[in-house]
């Protein structure tokens, strides 16, 4: 588990290799991540969009973004958690992803980016 605070915004995740999914023959991993988003400010805010930045251990680089998580683009009140899972594939059994967010302060309406901390994404056979 990894967290980091970035303007009154604690990002937390957790990893998990999904061995049922994972085709390590075809050169596919399957791994998810539990994000928990937590509002520590005296603010209301909104997630508006996330980028990602996924690197596979062969080299291969891709970015993700788009509007919301899951579909979502949650309000968080101050003191408010917001928890999602989701999904990524890799062709290599060892990877790491980092990211942002895009919020909005309801009360005056400022954009600012909150950084999701890198996170390494790891096949258990390759601690062994």
């Amino acid at each position: 588990m990894i967290s980091q605070i970035t303007k009154g915004v604690k990002i937390t995740v957790r990893t998990n290799f999904q061995p049922t999914y994972s085709r390590p023959e075809m050169s596919h991993y399957l791994f998810t991540y539990k994000i928990l988003i937590e509002n520590r400010s005296e603010y209301s805010m909104q997630l508006l969009r996330r980028h990602w930045y996924i690197f596979d251990s062969n080299g291969e680089h891709r970015e993700v973004e788009g509007d919301g998580v899951v579909g979502h683009q949650p309000v968080l009140m101050p003191n408010e958690i917001y928890e999602y899972e989701s999904a990524c594939n890799l062709t290599t059994d060892i990877g790491k992803m980092r990211g942002e967010y895009e919020m909005i302060r309801l009360i005056d309406k400022e954009k600012f980016y909150v950084e999701i901390p890198e996170f390494k994404l790891i096949a258990p056979q390759r601690l062994n």
